[in-house]
């Protein structure tokens, strides 16, 4: 498995755009679409490959699955330290 760690510098960043993805986790359609919209922003940050977020899963607070365009499935989460983390998934 391989797993990303945000850099401290622009980990504040990304945690300020996984916050706002998290406000609209459970909003309607057109928030939906910013939530897919944060998150493929937050893997591209981690510069792995998507293209872009086409459906997600909420799985807990601030756990989410995700599928991308190219197949790609991740996912991306708040650690116990409070980082971002995107772990691909099988």
């Amino acid at each position: 498995m391989h797993t990303h760690t945000v850099a401290v510098a622009p980990s504040l960043f990304v945690l300020a755009l996984f916050e706002l993805a998290l406000l609209a986790a459970p909003s309607f359609a057109a928030d939906d679409e910013a939530l897919k919209k944060d998150l493929t922003a937050v893997i591209a940050l981690q510069g792995l490959p998507c293209g872009e977020v086409v459906a997600v899963t909420v799985q807990a607070e601030r756990d989410f699955a995700v599928t991308c365009k190219d197949a790609n499935k991740y996912r991306v989460y708040l650690n116990d330290a409070g980082r971002v983390v995107v772990d691909k998934r099988k």
